[in-house]
């Protein structure tokens, strides 16, 4: 039962996924962390694998760039392969002063200029947010761990170039984290269908201080986060 996206057949993806944009990402998760990982998509090099991490049966697929990207892959996982639960694990730029480069950050609620939530013709604003179980969870994780973290709300934006010089300063004053570009689609995916969804974030720019990681480090540095996915894929309740 394959999809215009996703070539993997009834069974091959499991319950709980682990969620990069990068699709190298989710090879170099999958080769690194799962065992007896096996390739269910290829399609358009948006990879997907299926192993185990301590016995627990774990996918990992990537989502690509951006909300539409986000809504296509996550609404398939969540409607067409009955997935539970979906863990974004990405990279964002910090807005608040109190991030440095590498601290983690779980997105508790999110505020967005996206015009997603428009599709559901509501009589009002509607404010997505992750489910607590997965949040409480992953706190807990991070404070065994002893990871720099950080719970709260993030901006998930449209725009990585923009003519509006100031766009992601105005936002620090409402005490917003930071920014990325996927998880309002993966928020309300997983709402409106009756899933659960958390994002987790590395924080691999500082935009209002003008420095970033490279390309490869953002894919391959991000360990601190993936383990504490990972055992949080394991321990959740799916």
């Amino acid at each position: 039962m394959a999809t215009p996206h996703n070539e993997a057949q009834t069974g091959d993806i499991a319950k709980i996924v682990l969620m990069p944009g990068d699709p190298l990402r989710a090879k170099l998760i999958a080769e690194t962390y799962l065992e007896d990982a096996v390739c269910y998509n290829t399609v358009r090099n948006m990879l997907g694998y299926t192993g185990s991490y301590k016995g627990k049966r774990i996918s990992v697929q990537s989502s690509g760039m951006g909300v539409p990207s986000m809504g296509i892959y996550s609404m398939e996982l969540y409607r067409d392969y009955d997935v539970d639960t979906i863990i974004r694990v990405g990279s964002a730029g910090a807005i608040s002063d109190s991030l440095s480069m590498g601290d983690v950050v779980i997105g508790m609620g999110l505020c967005t200029d996206s015009a997603y939530v428009s599709q559901y013709d509501l009589p009002g604003t509607y404010t997505p947010v992750a489910d607590f179980g997965l949040v409480k969870l992953a706190s807990e994780i991070m404070e065994e761990r002893g990871v720099s973290y950080q719970t709260g709300v993030i901006l998930t934006s449209d725009l990585f170039y923009t003519d509006e010089k100031d766009a992601v300063a105005k936002w620090k004053k409402m005490n917003v984290l930071c920014v990325e570009m996927e998880s309002l689609a993966l928020y309300c995916n997983a709402v409106r269908l009756g899933k659960k969804a958390l994002t987790m974030l590395t924080i691999s720019d500082l935009p209002l201080r003008g420095e970033a990681m490279g390309a490869d480090e953002r894919r391959t540095s991000f360990t601190v986060m993936l383990e504490a996915a990972l055992r949080l894929a394991e321990k959740a309740d799916v």
